[in-house]
């Protein structure tokens, strides 16, 4: 069958079914006041855009594909570990809206199930006992965590680098994006070639869908985003949209001050904090911003035409406009 617009998900839902209920078992745990938590954080867990990539890329190459499933919730295991940990990094109190750990639980006992999560998500990816498998899932979570210790130590200043600031984003989403096309590819028997350039597509996917990410955060309100808006700036990040509107700043303009202290911690004051905001909405930042996301997206979508499966070549376009045409 052809998979018309918006249908990827209706394609790809018998898959991301079974994946839903591998993922519901292992994020288990014998504790119950613990383990409704984690239920809530697992069934809030969004679209499964990381798993039906990586369902999506094992289909390319092979229709039916067991081994996969246990693969693709391990990848999913691990997103919700990493956000657990990064909840507990920035103290956040919300998550898409809904309380988080750090809101019931001490510091210890939240990282200590993230890491609980961590182990079982490793636990799923080598069920196929896959050995390549296991290294690309390993090198993976070790990229997701030089991306955090990149946002903790070098996202607090306006005068980083776009290269510094690609090298954080990719550890921070698109290397498990890059991970679970890599993944599926292999399990689904791809060449080594065929490999490569699903692990790209996944790569600029998920550089695409964080810069939206962090447009989004400026632009989108509140209640849109579940978490103050401009939470980023907010906690002393400074992301693409922010550093497009400094690049677009005489020398004296008063908003460089007002942005270092902002990163700084020495302005806290809301109503002024509120007021940026709403300049840099104002500027072409968040379009510049959008601009670099379509960049991404134009050069995976180059890639799809090496895809020999015509409804994955489909679905992973239609990932790719979901990637920069959204508002959550």
């Amino acid at each position: 069958m052809n998979v018309r617009a918006g249908d990827v998900f209706v394609m790809m839902k018998p898959e991301l079914d079974r994946v839903e209920d591998v993922l519901v078992s292992a994020a288990t745990i014998d504790y119950p006041m613990i383990n409704a938590l984690l239920r809530a954080i697992v069934s809030g867990g969004g679209k499964r855009l990381r798993p039906l990539l990586l369902m999506l890329a094992a289909k390319a190459f092979d229709q039916e594909n067991d081994r996969a499933v246990h693969v693709a919730a391990g990848v999913e295991l691990l997103h919700t570990a990493s956000l657990v940990h990064d909840d507990s990094i920035d103290k956040a109190a919300l998550r898409r809206g809904n309380p988080t750990l750090n809101t019931e639980l001490s510091t210890g006992a939240v990282i200590l199930i993230g890491d609980y999560l961590f182990a079982q998500s490793a636990i799923l990816a080598a069920k196929p006992e896959n050995p390549r498998v296991m290294v690309i899932f390993a090198t993976t979570l070790a990229e997701i965590c030089d991306g955090q210790i990149r946002e903790t130590l070098e996202a607090h200043r306006i005068d980083q680098s776009m290269a510094e600031y690609e090298a954080r984003i990719y550890g921070k989403t698109a290397a498990l994006f890059a991970g679970a096309a890599e993944m599926g590819a292999v399990l689904g028997g791809g060449t080594d070639d065929q490999v490569a350039n699903l692990r790209q597509i996944g790569s600029d996917l998920g550089m695409a869908f964080q810069v939206i990410d962090d447009v989004l955060d400026l632009r989108e309100s509140s209640e849109t985003i579940g978490k103050p808006a401009g939470n980023d700036l907010r906690q002393g990040v400074v992301t693409v949209p922010v550093m497009r509107y400094i690049s677009g700043l005489q020398a004296d303009h008063p908003h460089r001050e007002l942005i270092e202290r902002i990163v700084a911690g020495e302005e806290t004051d809301q109503v002024t904090i509120d007021a940026l905001i709403g300049d840099i909405r104002a500027s072409d930042a968040l379009a510049q911003a959008g601009e670099i996301a379509q960049e991404y997206v134009a050069a995976a979508r180059a890639r799809l035409t090496s895809i020999p499966n015509e409804d994955v070549r489909e679905g992973l376009d239609q990932l790719l406009d979901l990637a920069t045409i959204r508002s959550v």
